[in-house]
């Protein structure tokens, strides 16, 4: 059994992006973030990561603020910075100038208490390329639909 619980996913991102390498981060949270996002108050839906200065950043992540703050409570959405070795920040940084690779939070979690989150490389897909995944799926759904049912008889 493993101890880590999803809190929150991007599913825009599997939709827009074709994703490849994934990346296991820490964040760098101040005061009520971490209950907030226990609570599962965030959002990553517009949210990208940005290499600037040898410092991997997410930006545009909304964490709600905590219903039981005081007046220093959080901002909502600020820059949080990404905690990663040094050299997985350099090829990501190299990706993402020289081969047109877009970082993007795939999902959110909680693993032994800290939070992580998972950052992959990925392309940007035309609008023809999502209908032909959409397409695929729904023939590959029929198809599992109809095996289903000629086993049953």
């Amino acid at each position: 059994m493993s101890k880590e619980k999803t809190i929150a996913v991007n599913r825009k991102a599997r939709h827009e992006y074709d994703l490849f390498d994934r990346y296991e981060c820490g964040l760098v949270l101040q005061g009520t973030e971490i209950k907030s996002i226990r609570q599962g108050k965030l959002n990553l839906k517009d949210s990208y990561v940005s290499i600037r200065q040898g410092q991997a950043v997410i930006k545009g992540m909304h964490i709600s603020p905590y219903a039981f703050g005081n007046r220093f409570n959080h901002d909502e959405i600020r820059d949080r910075s990404l905690l990663l070795h040094k050299r997985e920040i350099l090829k990501l940084d190299q990706a993402t100038r020289i081969k047109g690779y877009t970082l993007v939070p795939v999902r959110l979690y909680l693993s032994k208490g800290l939070a992580k989150l998972e950052v992959a490389l990925a392309k940007g897909r035309d609008l023809h390329d999502k209908r032909e995944n959409a397409k695929a799926r729904d023939a590959k759904r029929e198809i599992e639909k109809a095996m289903k049912s000629r086993i049953r008889n």
